[in-house]
């Protein structure tokens, strides 16, 4: 039996690397040169770029071979789309025509897009195909230079700048080694926040239900006339939010990498991201999805921030779509075929006004909707997703004596301080108790009854607001989880009836 090339390459479903295996075979006949194996228009035009780069890298193409070349994307039945298949198809094709000795194919893995003079292009998802390698065992990863530093993230893989053809092939027979490009440490100052805390004028409840939020994960409401400073304080939540691990910045990365949003010399993510889409933005655009599903801003959100300024203003499938997301920590885009998996854990920061004029209940200025007007613009907002926001609060309008006076410079050191502490002690529970979160948002309702323990008169207390007021279920553990984010932030080993009633009042819009 005639041995036929094996390369391995990687193709993204969703933003995760999937294995697929390049193979070349040369037969008796007059020219053709197909690729087969479920593939796209690009990898099609793939021969167009592998002759050109071949011939202009003074290497014999495949046009000059009066024989039947056939290449195969293995397994057949997984779409493969984009450019990445190029550099291991032209060195399947240059073994099986044994214009390149045979090397040693199961521990190394190839990506890259090839230009017509054999250099080669940057491929979107080079972090996740680095992820893929390690998962795999596989220990050499040969990806374009310009990914390289990217995949070289992932320490227990040799990653190898590749610049040309001919230099890869010089590698690889031996003449001339290319060297692995070194470990790249995820590493970064934060980027400058637009606002900080001490730049806003009051709001002393405000400030403390964002730190709240920011401390335990929560997601958060502000409503209020316009101009109080709503979207101020969405904003200012990036000043107060710890850097994020290691783990969450390869998260983050693999998502940016896989959307091709990697650029201006940076290899990855090393923040939180802040996602602010308008509100015309469509359902695909925040959720996901497309004829080849990519992610929404609620993944590019993940372990950031997603804001929603003016939310009654977007369309009525996408806050619902929202729902799941906030559920769950992911979003499963379903196609005919098969489901795509996108992560998708951020905290969700909205921001809306009463009414459409901005001013119903102001004490200052009147407002001009009718009740018809004003019950229609609150009910844009359904009782199953304002369920899922833990913390909802009035902004009030400020005093002109207010904004004559300075500001509080260190709130955002003391906000930035607290939070890190309350963090650091749910990190410690979390470990103690062997269960992998971050917050305690991200708590299930079973973590919940096993790990929050309340004090006598807060289980009492409990009890009665329970009892007099109507909350669902899911509410019932929210109210729980942001009141231990309150007792992480007093370092109190117990819920007290204090920290209960300051996490229910945070719910009283929800009108249950």
């Amino acid at each position: 039996m005639q041995a036929v090339p094996k390369l391995l390459s990687a193709e993204l479903d969703g933003i995760t690397a999937e294995p697929i295996e390049v193979e070349a075979d040369l037969n008796v006949g007059l020219h053709a040169f197909n690729i087969v194996g479920l593939a796209d228009k690009a990898i099609s035009e793939a021969k167009e770029r592998v002759n050109s780069a071949l011939k202009n890298s003074g290497i014999k193409p495949p046009t000059k071979e009066n024989r039947r070349i056939t290449i195969n994307l293995a397994p057949a039945d997984v779409k493969k789309i984009g450019s990445r298949f190029d550099l291991p198809i032209a060195l399947a094709y240059l073994m099986a025509s044994e214009q390149l000795n045979p090397f040693r194919t199961d521990d190394k893995l190839f990506v890259g897009e090839l230009s017509l003079d054999g250099s080669l292009r940057p491929v979107n998802g080079c972090l996740n195909v680095a992820l893929l390698a390690r998962e795999r065992h596989i220990s050499e990863l040969f990806v374009p230079e310009t990914n390289a530093a990217e995949a070289a993230a992932i320490r227990e893989v040799k990653v190898f700048p590749v610049s040309t053809l001919p230099r890869l092939i010089a590698h690889l027979e031996g003449v001339d080694p290319i060297a692995p490009h070194p470990h790249v440490e995820f590493s970064g100052t934060r980027p400058a926040s637009l606002v900080t805390l001490g730049e806003i004028k009051g709001q002393s409840a405000a400030k403390r239900a964002l730190t709240v939020a920011a401390a335990g994960g929560h997601n958060i409401l502000f409503s209020g006339p316009p101009g109080t400073g709503k979207t101020m304080l969405a904003q200012a939540l990036a000043s107060i939010l710890p850097p994020p691990s290691l783990e969450e910045k390869i998260e983050v990365t693999a998502i940016y990498s896989a959307a091709g949003l990697l650029h201006g010399g940076l290899p990855f993510v090393h923040f939180r991201p802040f996602r602010a889409p308008h509100h015309s933005a469509s359902l695909i655009a925040v959720v996901g999805g497309g004829q080849t599903p990519r992610p929404g801003e609620i993944s590019l959100a993940h372990r950031g921030v997603l804001f929603l300024d003016e939310l009654p203003e977007f369309h009525r499938d996408v806050l619902e779509g929202l729902r799941q997301p906030l559920e769950g920590g992911y979003v499963s885009v379903a196609r005919a075929k098969k489901a795509v998996i996108f992560p998708s854990r951020f905290m969700f920061v909205a921001a809306m006004n009463p009414c459409p004029c901005g001013y119903f209940g102001d004490q200052e200025k009147e407002c001009t909707c009718t009740a018809h007007e004003v019950f229609r613009y609150q009910k844009k907002i359904s009782g199953p997703l304002l369920d899922r926001i833990d913390i909802q609060l009035e902004v009030p309008r400020i005093k002109i004596e207010t904004l004559r006076s300075e500001g509080e410079t260190h709130e955002k050191e003391e906000s930035e301080e607290a939070v890190r502490r309350a963090r650091a002690v749910q990190e410690k529970r979390f470990l103690e108790h062997d269960i992998p979160v971050y917050t305690n948002n991200e708590l299930s309702s079973k973590q919940v009854d096993a790990l929050i323990a309340l004090e006598t008169d807060a289980e009492s207390f409990l009890k009665q607001i329970m009892e007099r007021n109507f909350v669902s279920a899911r509410g019932y553990y929210r109210i729980l989880r942001v009141a231990q984010t309150i007792a992480d932030l007093d370092s109190a080993q117990k819920i007290k009836k204090e920290y209960l009633a300051e996490a229910f009042q945070y719910r009283i819009r929800t009108n249950e």
